[in-house]
């Protein structure tokens, strides 16, 4: 089998359901924002994390394959064996984010990303995925694409942000307070 199929030559490409739309259009800029947050974390994983950091990237990635196919298939066209987003997802989110956040120093100002490598690609992460959020906003301010993904992408961006926070801790890294201007 053939990686190209040509049909997207013109501009255009298929959802799932089979509707075809521009290659432009926000559901599709949505989702290839998921991808490429999914490929950042790939980079991240190569980056050796820790074991337990490694494996919480595994278990998003695979997660973010599903977030992707739910923004992918409209509610009124897309088959009904779609796997979607579901609270369920969320709340392992929020107990993952109670979990490594425990690691941390209260928060008591807002700090500068960076510090270890792994923490700054977390850093980096972050923003792809709240860049994914704004898209998944603008796309259900426009169809119904039920009110998981967005509340998915906005906890995930919150366990980026506490993982990238841990791996510094872990790594005696001290974190950069943002001077504001007097």
């Amino acid at each position: 089998m053939r990686i190209y199929t040509k049909t997207g030559d013109a501009g255009d490409t298929s959802l799932f359901g089979g509707k075809r739309v521009q290659k432009n259009n926000l559901r599709i800029e949505v989702y290839g924002t998921v991808d490429e947050l999914n490929a950042h974390l790939g980079i991240i994983r190569a980056l050796k994390p820790s074991a337990d950091v490694d494996n919480l990237l595994e278990q998003l990635q695979n997660q973010l394959f599903v977030l992707g196919s739910d923004l992918a298939a409209p509610f009124d066209t897309a088959p009904a064996n779609v796997i979607r987003i579901q609270e369920k997802d969320i709340q392992i989110l929020e107990d993952t984010i109670d979990r490594v956040e425990e690691q941390c120093e209260p928060l008591r100002s807002f700090i500068l990303p960076g510090g270890a490598p792994v923490s700054a690609h977390l850093h980096a992460a972050r923003t792809i995925c709240r860049r994914a959020e704004r898209l998944t906003d603008a796309l259900g301010r426009k169809e119904d694409i039920g009110k998981n993904p967005l509340i998915y992408l906005n906890r995930l961006s919150d366990l980026l942000f506490v993982t990238a926070r841990a791996v510094n801790t872990r790594a005696g890294i001290k974190e950069t307070k943002w001077n504001e201007r007097d």
